[in-house]
């Protein structure tokens, strides 16, 4: 069933920078070509960093110089431009990027690619990340959550997903926080828009598709995707689950200012979602003004994602409220 057509297609060359706009983009198994092929090390955290926690990284975007190779990826990176708030436009050839970098998030920092899929140095966390990764208070910071106020339900997160959390920045062999797709619609945008009364950039949201649908339904459409497929152009998303947002749509970005509404909006109108990540179940070439179809999940897909959601929220709920109790 065709709902709709791209109208924008993004690629982020660097994890929590600023991207660039395409008119078409190859999909593969890691999603984007050159999508995230390089991050920025925190080198006193000995961490991947993310705009979570720097949020200046978001004042910074990504662009590159040229046509990126088919054959792109871990390990085969190529050279990237950053430019600067103040102007200032550096490669990541040029050793002064480091210096640079450094200057604008306040901290040591160095430009890193993305490494070999077996080398997993770049992912790991340290005992003390670890355990900062497993506590009430992170995940309250990371997600904009007051102290009277529920954290985000995260049964929809498969379990391999959570595990990797506890153990890796980013899952080994991506600079992705979670999936390799992130697609989003005008609707979404628009909803949430209108209710803090302001029209959004879409950049807050940092998609890589953004959709435009012939008949929406509701104001969120996508929530109702889970376990779906979309046929986007070429390729064929697998709809994995709703994106649970943190505290970076409200972030300052080149453009416009911080914005905290923008955090309270999505968890009173959204349940904290917006958006949803997709696995890539088939590649090929997707270009603005393809149209966009949508096949529906089948009912044991459906009933067994469902079981297992609920077992899961169970079970968090559990292990959440106890951490709460114990960090008081």
């Amino acid at each position: 069933m065709t709902i709709g057509h791209v109208v924008e297609l993004w690629r982020y060359p660097v994890k929590s920078l600023g991207g660039e706009r395409l008119e078409a983009a190859q999909m593969g198994e890691r999603g984007v070509l050159g999508d995230r092929l390089w991050a920025v090390r925190d080198l006193g955290r000995d961490v991947t960093a993310s705009a979570r926690q720097l949020p200046v990284l978001l004042t910074a975007t990504a662009r590159y110089p040229g046509p990126v190779a088919p054959d792109a990826g871990a390990g085969n990176v190529p050279d990237v431009e950053i430019s600067f708030p103040d102007g200032t436009v550096l490669s990541s050839s040029d050793d002064g990027v480091h210096a640079k970098l450094s200057e604008l998030a306040g901290r040591d920092v160095r430009l890193t690619a993305l490494p070999p899929a077996e080398d997993t140095s770049l992912h790991k966390l340290s005992p003390a990340e670890r355990s900062e990764a497993r506590s009430p208070a992170w995940l309250r910071a990371a997600f904009g959550v007051a102290d009277d106020e529920k954290l985000p339900d995260l049964s929809m997160v498969r379990v391999t997903d959570m595990v990797n959390f506890t153990r890796y920045s980013t899952p080994p062999g991506m600079f992705v926080d979670l999936a390799p797709v992130h697609v989003m619609t005008k609707t979404s945008l628009a909803t949430i828009g209108a209710e803090i009364g302001s029209e959004l950039d879409v950049r807050r949201f940092r998609p890589n598709v953004l959709l435009a649908l012939d008949d929406p339904g509701d104001g969120l459409p996508e929530s109702h995707w889970t376990g779906a497929h979309l046929l986007v152009g070429e390729a064929v998303l697998d709809v994995m689950m709703p994106t649970v947002r943190c505290v970076v749509p409200s972030r300052a970005q080149p453009g416009f200012d911080v914005d905290r509404r923008i955090t309270k909006a999505v968890a009173v109108r959204a349940q904290r979602c917006l958006g949803v990540y997709c696995g890539v179940d088939s590649g090929g070439t997707v270009r603005v003004g393809d149209s966009v179809g949508l096949q529906s999940a089948t009912a044991p897909r459906r009933l067994l994602a469902d079981a297992s959601r609920r077992t899961k929220k169970s079970a968090l709920g559990f292990i959440t409220a106890a951490a709460e109790r114990l960090s008081r």
